[in-house]
């Protein structure tokens, strides 16, 4: 390529970028054009959205008009309430769409909006369609206008004509507590469907009220919880939003659970497989904590010889109470309702299912105030872990007593590649007192599922909700002493004053455990542990940020755990006498010396991986000489 042909295509470029710049746009221009494009798009998409609304206008008017078709006379009407209600719940079903439309429990104070009842849902709220795929129309009960009958206050009849002697009818009947039974029948309607249908859709909703002060405490045991027909329960993330989530399992009842409260659905034939789950978590403030649909299968007889039966549970979590409705179920198998109230995974729910329920029943029996119960269950943990806890801190206090000596033994290995030698030193001597380190730590790993069985505990006892106790008005939630508009992240809106006490605590308790950890740490040990210090002073800070959200009842069962466990190390200080003690475990030496044992444990396998370590070095400097 010559010179002229690159000068050719340099020209070229240089008018097209200039034309190109020449021909732009200003900035004014472009705005104008951005105005214009995004007003016909918004045209566009209401006259779209106007086009469906009117086909969808159309295609209902055509539909009325079709005075042939079936339940012609059931898509128009008139809704009229009907409320059954007994002295714990007051159902309000409508006639338009023979649904459940209010559910109130009655006993329990609102802590949203001071009222004396709690409102579960209302008609905006929460829906349920029966949805049945016949060979000419669908069929939606929430479509459908039902005339009611046999109507008093704890049963009604809705029924759907379809002509022809074709109905459809759902029969409720309430029982003496929170159980609804419903049935739903088909009658002359099997010409209406295929040969051999035999199961109906189920789409249930629910926007799920926040109920509780504390939003993110309350949202936090807010799930979507279903039960396996095969035993057990599972249930959607409450933090993350799952949609159309498949459910493999076959399942028996669908739950919408709030902290203290739940919405049941529960089927008699089953819900079936691969059902469609929702969750949405929704934004503080809201007034919602998520957003729940369910979309099921389950049996239906078109000949109506056999009615789809189901039962609703609208009530409290309470888990006495949901394992005596298990039993009055109708469906004669177990469902395993009290579930519902979650108590940890299976070794922690088995401490709280056989241990910690019984004795908190036994405790409220006798109507006394929960923090009294609280103090009470507490003091009786301690009482039973006593044994361990001595345990561990005489072990403790035996290795305290032998530091002289320790120090005096493995003066001499203070080098860094003499710690397995100064390891293997302390543990025979240790060995020879009769003295095992590690003694000190099960006893303490052991209480450890107590601790985690009552942090499931205490935030679904529906008995804390509502219950005062010194400067705490409710202790199922916290309990602030400043409050403020905005949210700061960790914080939040405001300082617990029984979270503040457990961190403070849990400061003092760490102090006192550090301190005596120091007392029997020997050489290097003692200097790790004071790097290790700031991690110790560090937990409190970080559960501060963790039980800020949290209830007072939680809060204040951990303030006063630290308490007692505090009380008891200073007496078991005060009431050990080191001067004893020390001359028992020599006793122990002088027998051990005169009928020596073999070591056993870690102090076997330290030796042994000294024997080792020094036959490895022994053959390295052979071969050294050797060269």
């Amino acid at each position: 390529m010559d010179k002229n042909t690159i000068a050719g295509f340099v020209l070229i470029a240089a008018l097209l970028i200039g034309f190109s710049w020449y021909t732009k746009p200003s900035d004014e221009e472009i705005a104008i054009q951005k105005t214009r494009d995004s007003i016909e798009n918004v045209a566009r998409k209401k006259a779209e959205l106007q086009k469906q609304t009117v086909a969808k206008s159309t295609k209902e008017e055509e539909a009325k008009a079709d005075t042939t078709q079936a339940f012609y006379n059931a898509l128009t009407g008139k809704n009229e309430d009907i409320t059954l209600q007994n002295d714990k719940v007051a159902l309000t079903l409508a006639t338009h769409g023979a649904s459940v439309k209010r559910a109130v429990i009655k006993g329990f104070k609102s802590n949203r909006d001071e009222k004396n009842d709690i409102t579960l849902f209302d008609d905006k709220e929460q829906s349920l369609a029966f949805m049945l795929a016949g060979k000419e129309t669908n069929i939606v009960t929430s479509d459908l206008y039902f005339t009611p009958s046999n109507v008093t206050d704890s049963t009604v009849t809705m029924t759907a004509d379809a002509g022809s002697g074709k109905t459809l009818s759902l029969s409720y009947k309430l029982g003496k507590d929170y159980l609804l039974h419903c049935s739903l029948t088909a009658q002359g309607m099997g010409g209406m469907f295929a040969p051999g249908y035999d199961k109906m859709d189920v789409v249930w909703k629910q926007d799920c009220r926040q109920q509780e002060k504390g939003f993110t405490f309350e949202n936090r045991y807010a799930s979507l919880t279903y039960h396996k027909s095969k035993g057990g329960t599972d249930y959607l993330s409450e933090t993350s939003e799952k949609i159309d989530e498949k459910i493999e399992d076959n399942i028996d009842w669908v739950a919408f659970k709030t902290q203290f409260f739940s919405s049941v659905m529960i089927a008699k034939s089953d819900l079936g497989t691969n059902s469609l789950m929702t969750s949405i978590p929704q934004e503080k403030g809201s007034g919602y904590l998520k957003k729940y649909e369910a979309k099921m299968k389950t049996a239906f007889d078109p000949t109506g010889k056999q009615a789809s039966e189901f039962e609703f549970y609208y009530g409290p979590n309470d888990y006495r109470l949901l394992q005596r409705i298990s039993k009055e179920s109708s469906f004669d198998k177990d469902i395993e309702l009290q579930r519902l109230v979650y108590l940890g995974w299976p070794i922690v729910r088995e401490i709280n299912r056989w241990f910690t329920l019984y004795v908190f029943d036994w405790l409220t029996s006798m109507n006394i105030n929960m923090g009294i119960v609280l103090i009470l269950i507490t003091l009786l943990l301690k009482l039973i872990t006593f044994p361990l806890v001595k345990k561990s801190y005489m072990s403790s206090a035996k290795m305290r007593v032998l530091k002289p000596k320790l120090d005096e033994a493995t003066k001499q290995y203070n080098k860094p590649e003499d710690q397995m030698q100064k390891q293997q030193a302390m543990m025979t001597l240790y060995s020879k007192y009769g003295v095992s380190p590690l003694s000190g730590c099960l006893p303490m790993l052991i209480q450890m599922p107590i601790w985690i069985a009552m942090f499931n505990f205490v935030p679904n006892a529906i008995q804390l909700r509502g219950e005062s106790f010194l400067w705490i008005s409710d202790l199922s939630t916290y309990d602030p002493i400043v409050e403020w508009g905005s949210n700061i992240w960790l914080i939040g809106d405001h300082l617990s004053l029984t979270c503040i006490l457990f961190c403070v605590a849990n400061i003092l308790y760490s102090m006192m455990t550090i301190r005596q950890q120091k007392d029997q740490m020997v050489g290097q040990q003692a200097e790790q542990m004071k790097m290790m210090q700031w991690m110790t002073y560090l937990m409190p800070v970080m559960f501060f940020f963790m039980f800020n959200d949290y209830s007072a009842g939680l809060n204040f069962y951990y303030f006063i755990s630290l308490f007692f466990s505090a009380a008891i190390m200073w007496t078991l200080r005060k009431t050990t006498d080191d001067k004893k003690l020390l001359a028992i475990l020599e006793a122990r030496y002088e027998e051990n010396k005169n009928n020596p044992k073999k070591m056993s444990g870690l102090a076997a396998r330290l030796e042994a991986m000294q024997k080792q370590a020094d036959e490895l070095k022994r053959q390295r400097e052979e071969r050294m000489r050797n060269r």
